[in-house]
């Protein structure tokens, strides 16, 4: 039996928006309901009709699930803890008085800059209820924290900055940072 067109265009709209991997999960249940009304003696049309009825507006399907998207979750999580772990370089850096240090000023400006951005691809993944613009940002922003994590440790060992327990404990921070945007990225790759 061919799938009804309701079915077909509902299941389009959908695949527009999501990974073929849930698409093809949403089609069976569909599929499956679809089968169940013409079993209770319902036209093709109105089987195909309740189906779609049943399973909601496609709009709704994708904003639930953008809003359990791995992506979005590591975005919100890391958006939380990205304030501690900047309290710690900030107070590394006002203690140990790092306008002295050999940092070059195009550098500050390219950190701030990328800080910026990712705040920002962080901040759209978040809020997004569209799943591949919140997958995308998220993923984005996840390695974009890990690399300017990564950045300002190999900086600090690399300059003659001290090393004072303020900023030891930001580098600490910002590995913890690294190990867990590491550990976000798997399941949210994984789609």
């Amino acid at each position: 039996m061919s799938e009804p067109r309701l079915i077909s265009s509902y299941l389009a709209v959908l695949a527009d928006q999501l990974p073929a991997s849930i698409v093809e999960e949403l089609a069976d249940g569909l599929t499956e309901t679809h089968r169940s009304y013409l079993q209770q003696g319902l036209a093709p049309d109105l089987a195909a009709e309740s189906a779609v009825a049943e399973f909601g507006e496609p709009q709704e399907i994708v904003a639930e699930f953008a809003r359990v998207n791995p992506a979005r979750r590591a975005a919100r999580r890391l958006l939380g803890i990205g304030p501690l772990v900047g309290a710690c370089w900030a107070a590394a850096l006002v203690t140990d008085r790092a306008s002295a240090w050999p940092v070059p000023f195009t550098v500050r400006i390219l950190i701030g800059a990328a800080l910026i951005t990712i705040i920002g691809l962080l901040a759209a993944s978040a809020l997004s209820t569209r799943y591949r613009l919140a997958a995308r940002a998220g993923v984005a922003g996840c390695l974009g924290i890990a690399a300017l994590d990564a950045v300002l440790i190999t900086g600090v060992t690399f300059t003659s900055a001290p090393m004072t327990w303020v900023v030891v404990g930001a580098m600490l921070a910002s590995t913890a940072r690294i190990a867990f945007a590491a550990r976000s990225l798997v399941p949210a790759l994984a789609r």
